[in-house]
């Protein structure tokens, strides 16, 4: 039986659920291989099970691991279920509350974060595809050729999105963020229909056989730019050299935190270091203040660290982390984006 099933099926018996249902997409394509393009319950029992939609009954058939049924209506599915003799069942923490109301009166529920936990530590193989969508990302930036393109942020977004899927992306992993000028101090920027102003900040990554990538980089001009460059790039190079395995995630946004602070900027770095990415953009564990989790070999946490100024601009600089014995950078994309 897979191992990331396996490991589950230990943390069930461990506390005594006899089932585990999940729904979210990229929790059943990582248990099974694959991703619904409508609805799907999986459910996690010695003998897992899938139930599609009709109309994603050949993609399931085609792609998933595990047993995989038609889904009729939710009475039939909790009566088979219960034939079994499941009376107990973990629900992901992301399960919508419709769904739980569905399920809560022929069973005992509640929340468990197996499938996070498992979702935590990447095997060698998620670990190559987010290197090859990190390369394709960078390859895509570098072609984009920003410091001499006359282009809208629109325009460059588009552009930098089409090359990623030129590179053999199969989309981007995120809505990619170009923004410039007084704008850029908004960590979240839309583009806009104008004229790249300076400093110029990109965020952006690709997705490769599922797998999400993540780099930002912010090119200056001013001499009051490069000063606040240069302490952004001290926090993020600091905060890598410090990751290590049994040390807490906390520990490490601290440390980028504290480089800030010594300058007086703290107030203006306003949302966490760092945080895992895989199937999604956005996973578990981060390097916050209040994550507690035990860094692991295996992790892969971006290192993001930005100082904010309102009305003035703003610069990031973002890797992605693979933690080995040490954390390891992912690509190899210069920090200093040379504009001369």
């Amino acid at each position: 039986m897979d191992l990331h099933i396996d490991n589950i099926l230990k943390d069930l018996e461990n506390d005594n659920f006899q089932a585990y249902l999940l729904t979210q997409f990229t929790n059943v394509q990582y248990i099974s291989g694959y991703k619904p393009t409508s609805f799907a319950f999986c459910v996690i029992k010695e003998n897992p099970i899938i139930y599609a939609s009709g109309m994603d009954m050949e993609l399931a058939r085609k792609d998933s691991t595990i047993e995989v049924k038609e889904y009729e209506s939710y009475d039939v599915m909790i009566d088979e279920l219960k034939k079994e003799g499941i009376k107990n069942l973990a629900i992901e923490p992301s399960l919508p509350f419709s769904t739980y109301v569905k399920f809560r009166d022929d069973f005992e529920i509640d929340a468990k974060t197996y499938i996070d936990r498992q979702r935590m530590i990447k095997t060698p193989d998620e670990i190559e595809k987010i290197t090859k969508a990190t390369e394709i990302a960078q390859k895509s930036f570098l072609q984009l050729d920003i410091l001499n393109n006359n282009g809208t942020e629109k325009e460059v977004a588009f552009d930098l999105n089409r090359l990623m899927i030129e590179n053999g992306a199969f989309k981007e992993s995120f809505d990619t963020i170009v923004t410039s000028g007084p704008a850029s101090s908004l960590p979240h920027a839309i583009p806009q229909d104008k004229t790249l102003e300076q400093p110029i900040l990109i965020d952006w990554g690709a997705i490769f056989e599922g797998y999400c990538s993540d780099n930002t980089r912010t090119m200056v001009y001013t001499e009051h730019q490069q000063e606040i460059w240069d302490i952004v790039a001290e926090s993020h190079d600091k905060a890598i050299k410090a990751i290590k395995p049994g040390l807490k995630c906390s520990d490490i946004d601290k440390v980028a935190r504290d480089i800030i602070a010594d300058y007086d900027y703290e107030e203006k770095f306003i949302h966490s270091t760092g945080h895992s990415l895989g199937l999604d953009i956005h996973e578990t564990p981060g390097f916050s203040l209040r994550d507690e989790t035990v860094i692991e070999k295996g992790m892969v946490i971006t290192v993001e660290p930005g100082i904010y100024l309102e009305g003035e601009f703003g610069v990031r600089l973002e890797d992605t982390i693979a933690i080995s014995k040490r954390a390891d950078i992912i690509g190899d994309l210069p920090l200093k984006i040379d504009y001369f």
